[in-house]
């Protein structure tokens, strides 16, 4: 059976949520049932399959926010949050 498609919000209006430097701040859901990205409460939250076990989670949502916004993952970078569910992310231009 094929995954379901992950659920995202207009490019524009996520890349609306970081600041003037690019950086993204974002609530992480690892383990959920399906992945996605949404906003609520002006803020981007993501939802991640994978268990927050050796970084994987943090892979897969930079990952989905590269999908999102459409460009390349590596020019994502993680600047904070490596542990927790709270994770800044500087986003390119």
């Amino acid at each position: 059976m094929a995954r379901p498609k992950a659920d995202f919000p207009a490019p524009a209006d996520i890349r609306a949520l970081a600041d003037g430097e690019g950086r993204l701040a974002l609530r992480v859901t690892p383990g959920a049932s399906r992945d996605g990205l949404a906003i609520e409460d002006g803020r981007l939250r993501a939802r991640v399959s994978v268990a927050p076990e050796g970084g994987k989670a943090n892979k897969a949502v930079i990952r989905l926010v590269g999908k999102a916004l459409g460009v390349a993952p590596s020019t994502i970078t993680l600047l904070r949050g490596d542990t927790s569910r709270e994770k800044l992310l500087q986003i390119p231009d």
